[in-house]
């Protein structure tokens, strides 16, 4: 008789959160476990109770998801869970605090409908949050320079030297101040795309900087909340053509997104011992792209 899909949601808020329970019982669970205001020194004992429960040839159908608001937190207990785990009792874990991971991979991907990323230039604004981190992470990793702009810059030098212990290549990895206007004009002239990354409500390039950047194929805006992120870009923006580049605004990635959230929450149940954050979401992304039809 085959087991029942079982997901294991920490939640390291006060309250697991209900958007993540409902895409995970779209995407295939069909038995939700859900632990809130989660802990890293709480997440061995829950994942003995996940490995041990049912024979190896059974756990792919349990897998673990880490959730909640606070990444940096999200992460320790993701870490948490994957050192407990040994062979042959492992189940499938993902993260995805915030919807980081799978925002960045869906913006990275829409990036690349577009050009090659492989040698191309990008500036990330607000590099130094969750998603412009994640962002940055796949974009040197794909082979990009990217340049992480954020107010201070021993915050993007910081991120940089937190991506370089990750194993990100340092040489396609530049840290610059939105407050030094040289270093920002020299980004601006010289990225192929730019995805405004800030928190809600800051516009972090004026149109007069759109007009600088001469090289500027793909502009994209994750700030759903006016002002946006960048002046000109419409909220529900999906490729269109405007001043000579291609545009989304934050809606017009969000459907790819949630097609990859519910994608990787799905793959979990594929086979025991996966581990998802942003890097594999990427490829996940990459699969659902090659079954759609080109934009028109």
């Amino acid at each position: 008789m085959s087991k029942s899909r079982i997901l294991i949601q920490l939640d390291t808020d006060p309250q697991a959160s209900v958007f993540d329970a409902v895409v995970a019982i779209d995407a295939g669970a069909e038995r939700l476990l859900q632990y809130a205001n989660i802990k890293p020194e709480q997440v061995r004992d829950l994942v003995h109770g996940a490995m041990y429960t049912r024979g190896p040839a059974d756990l792919k159908h349990t897998a673990i998801f880490v959730g909640g608001s606070n990444v940096a937190h999200g992460e320790q207990v993701f870490r948490n869970a994957v050192d407990t785990m040994s062979e042959p009792f492992k189940v499938s874990v993902m993260i995805d605090c915030n919807g980081s991971n799978s925002t960045a991979a869906a913006a990275v991907i829409s990036a690349s409908r577009h050009l090659v990323l492989e040698e191309s230039t990008a500036l990330v604004l607000a590099a130094t949050g969750p998603v412009g981190q994640r962002v940055a992470k796949i974009l040197a990793n794909e082979k990009c320079t990217v340049y992480l702009s954020s107010r201070s810059l021993e915050r993007s030098e910081e991120c940089v030297a937190q991506l370089v212990a990750q194993g990100v290549p340092q040489n396609r990895l530049i840290a610059i101040s939105s407050a030094d206007q040289v270093w920002t004009d020299k980004a601006i002239r010289e990225s192929h795309m730019v995805f405004a990354c800030g928190a809600a409500g800051v516009r972090l390039m004026t149109a007069e900087q759109l007009e600088q950047a001469g090289e500027l194929k793909v502009a994209i805006d994750l700030n759903a909340v006016p002002p946006l992120g960048i002046d000109g870009i419409g909220l529900t923006d999906k490729g269109t053509s405007r001043g000579g580049r291609i545009e989304y605004g934050a809606l017009g990635v969000g459907g790819l997104k949630m097609k990859i959230h519910k994608a990787s929450v799905a793959s979990l149940f594929e086979s025991n011992g996966k581990t998802i954050d942003c890097q594999e979401m990427m490829s996940i992304g990459r699969d659902i792209l090659a079954l759609e039809k080109p934009l028109s």
